[in-house]
């Protein structure tokens, strides 16, 4: 019976353990929705707001949005397995669609309002549509 018991107890203090580290955890999703959000901004000035100061602009505000939300990671209590991955793996997919807007939007679609919200879309997908996967996870 004792067995049973400390083997019960054991188990309530791992779930606990876990429960605690999911609630903790669910930084991450605000990071990603951070980011996503930040892409709508930086992508259209990136792509619209044309010569020195736009660029002085943009690299300054997207610097100071990264060293923040890299400082707000640095500083989070939990991370959970597999995060590391995924976060790659989001970096990966926004860093080709970045770089795709770039290239198509200063070769083709120069001065393209359009195009712009939509390579904004598209760079804000990855961060999304994983800190969606974590919501439901969560």
């Amino acid at each position: 019976m004792s067995e049973q018991a400390d083997a019960a107890a054991a188990l309530k203090g791992t779930s606990r353990i876990e429960a605690t580290a999911r609630v903790r955890s669910r930084w991450y999703m605000a990071y990603l929705w951070l980011f996503a959000v930040w892409q709508l901004v930086l992508v259209p000035a990136v792509l619209l707001w044309h010569g020195a100061t736009g660029a002085l602009v943009s690299a300054l505000a997207n610097a100071l949005v990264v060293m923040g939300l890299s400082l707000f990671a640095v500083r989070q209590p939990v991370t959970p397995r597999g995060y590391g991955g995924l976060h790659i793996k989001v970096m990966v997919a926004w860093t080709a669609a970045y770089i795709l807007a770039l290239v198509l939007g200063y070769t083709v679609f120069m001065n393209g309002v359009a195009f712009a919200v939509v390579a904004a879309l598209v760079c804000a997908l990855p961060a999304a549509a994983a800190a969606w996967r974590e919501a439901r996870a969560a």
